[in-house]
């Protein structure tokens, strides 16, 4: 499933010319300033910033040593990474958005990003949020106004596919970009880039970091792209990454394809018994043959993450704390991508009515399958749906 190939080259660290005494980790650079030998040095590093260690808030070597990993990874030019994963999707945004553009938002993205955009109506900045995730619906979505897509594949809680290939042409053809959160599949199984997306964000606090204690997102774009970043959303806004984070980066990325092939395995065999159980109506796993994208994900992605969603036959906000509180190897939270199986719902009660807007079901459930048995998995599962 996963090639070692890809990937090896990407996260192994290498102390080549021997500054680091042949560390087998990436060094760790707690400094904020960096100092100068002369003025003449310092000057020469102020004027090229982004490729000199200056201040920590432009450049560090260890957050320098995991962009160039994520870089390599997502098969970009450049990458740079920030204090969270919504820092991440602002500088995507804002590089391409100006007063009066239009953006597309394509199916069910993640809700903090569409209240981002939703407050970036303060200047003159509108959009449309597609219902479902075809071409010709984000197509038609399109204004001579719109300068940005952003999108996820799969989606945030019911786990559409979009055609990465088709969108981006169709987008380049009208001189928009594409900005693709690629938190779920990560770049072991899915690379934007490759299809002709222009952007590719992460939140690393996900799979990437891999062991729910970091929180921080990533840019990776060409290098054109991620050069008018960094002198515009990233160093004057100031979102930067700290060393730390990056060093705990580093080291989730270390088994970051063992991990994920971890949670693919789980997942699936997670995904196949829900998708059987009686008391189930549907299960939003894009690996699962019954999935209407089925074809679409075999194309486009080489294994899937432990993150899909089901929804119970009783559609109410009682059945889902029902369900929920009998579970007791799922640990209830929002987050995702470590060895922890966590659980959640979009619904707490007082969001019907906007549930029902978006086209989400009242009694969906949110699993993240971690890194314990499936089998204990299962049983727990057994036990919390059984009437």
């Amino acid at each position: 499933m996963i090639n070692s190939k890809d990937w090896l080259t990407c996260l192994r660290f290498e102390d080549k010319d021997g500054r680091f005494h042949g560390s087998s980790v990436a060094p760790l650079f707690e400094a904020a300033p960096f100092f100068f030998n002369s003025y003449e040095e310092y000057a020469e590093a102020a004027r090229a910033e982004a490729s000199h260690y200056v201040y920590w808030r432009g450049t560090n070597p260890t957050v320098r040593i995991v962009e160039s990993m994520l870089a390599e990874l997502e098969g970009g030019e450049d990458c740079r990474c920030f204090a969270s994963g919504m820092a991440a999707i602002h500088a995507a945004l804002m590089c391409c958005l100006t007063t009066g553009d239009h953006a597309v938002l394509v199916g069910h993205v993640y809700e903090t990003s569409v209240h981002l955009i939703q407050y970036l109506n303060k200047f003159q900045i509108s959009y449309t949020q597609v219902e479902g995730t075809s071409v010709e619906q984000v197509e038609r979505a399109i204004r001579n106004q719109t300068r940005a897509i952003l999108l996820e594949s799969p989606t945030s809680l019911t786990f559409e596919l979009v055609d990465l290939k088709a969108v981006a042409e169709m987008a380049r053809s009208s001189g928009i970009r594409t900005i693709v959160d690629n938190s779920w599949a990560t770049p072991i199984f899915q690379k934007p880039l490759s299809y002709g997306v222009d952007i590719v964000v992460h939140s690393v606090s996900k799979y990437l970091g891999g062991h729910n204690d970091l929180v921080g997102g990533a840019v990776i774009a060409s290098s054109d792209i991620m050069e008018r970043i960094f002198y515009e959303e990233y160093l004057l806004l100031g979102a930067a990454m700290g060393p730390f984070e990056a060093w705990l980066l580093i080291r989730g990325l270390r088994t970051l394809p063992l991990r994920m092939n971890a949670h693919h395995e789980a997942g699936m065999k997670v995904a196949e018994y829900l998708s059987g159980h009686p008391s189930v109506a549907a299960v939003h796993h894009p690996g699962l043959i019954s999935h209407p994208q089925y074809d679409l994900g075999r194309r486009q992605l080489s294994g899937y993450g432990g993150l899909f969603s089901f929804v119970l036959k009783e559609s109410s906000y009682e059945a889902v704390c029902k369900v929920i509180n009998r579970l007791k190897r799922f640990r209830i939270g929002v987050s995702w991508g470590a060895m922890e199986s966590q659980v959640i719902s979009p619904n707490i009660g007082t969001n019907e009515q906007q549930l029902k807007e978006q086209g989400i079901p009242l009694s969906l459930i949110r699993l993240a399958v971690g890194h314990e048995p499936p089998n204990w998995l299962i049983e727990d599962l057994e036990q919390a749906l059984q009437n």
